[in-house]
């Protein structure tokens, strides 16, 4: 689509399917050697022979602290390091509060904000010893503003990698790392199809000031965007991308 990402090397999480994919494929279009990263390793072998160009498939289990550290060694061995993060990884539930117990909490705060940590953690490290002026985009979610329910602990997690995002930006601002997050609403995407949110959209189009199904290209346009050149003036903001069914 554009040049604007040649000669930089994009890390995908959870980009065997879906948003995730989408992401990695759109930045494959716009010039970077893509890293598609997801903890199913034949989907993430298939996603990245779709992109095809110099996109690499390496499997990791982002909420495994030596699991991502064996990740950003191989991409520090092939690719010289990384320049774009993006975490999408994550693991959306439909469960009732009363049957959240606390080993559905620790698997959901695990995947979707410690494992963002974790990637965080070793890629911001990995850039500064590398001195890049990277960009570090976190998938968060429009239920943190809408407080939408079967999704207490998702919710929370969310949240919380809203809070990271601007502390993590204000941490990182000196060495010329940017760090923001997208909100997307609801995402036609392998996974929504597959669970009871795909009932919602009738009920979701109805909120958004802009009528239509949100697809997983919507958001890789906006990553795109915060991962390019053009973002180098925005860090510790969080993008709302749902038709303007949340405003704020």
């Amino acid at each position: 689509m554009t040049n604007r990402l040649a000669n930089k090397t994009a890390l995908v999480t959870g980009a065997a399917q879906g948003i995730g994919k989408a992401i990695a494929t759109r930045l494959a279009a716009d010039g970077a050697t893509v890293i598609v990263s997801d903890v199913n390793a034949d989907g993430c072998a298939a996603a990245a022979a779709d992109i095809g160009g110099k996109a690499v498939s390496i499997p990791a289990d982002i909420s495994d602290a030596a699991s991502v550290t064996a990740l950003f060694d191989a991409i520090q061995q092939q690719a010289r390091g990384v320049d774009v993060v993006v975490n999408n990884a994550s693991i959306v539930p439909f469960i009732a509060w009363d049957d959240v117990d606390l080993a559905h909490w620790e698997q959901i705060i695990g995947v979707n904000l410690t494992g963002t940590f974790l990637v965080s953690r070793a890629a911001t490290d990995q850039m500064r010893a590398n001195k890049v002026e990277g960009r570090v985009i976190n998938i968060s979610s429009n239920t943190f503003f809408a407080g939408t329910p079967n999704m207490a602990a998702y919710v929370a997690a969310k949240g919380g990698v809203i809070g990271f995002t601007r502390a993590l930006a204000t941490e990182l601002g000196a060495h010329g790392i940017t760090v923001n997050a997208v909100t997307p609403g609801l995402i036609e995407s392998d996974g929504v199809i597959a669970s009871p949110h795909n009932e919602a959209f009738e009920f979701v189009e109805m909120l958004q000031a802009v009528k239509g199904k949100g697809q997983p290209q919507h958001i890789a346009d906006v990553v795109s965007f915060l991962a390019s050149d053009d973002a180098r003036w925005i860090s510790g903001q969080t993008l709302n991308v749902d038709a303007g069914m949340v405003r704020h």
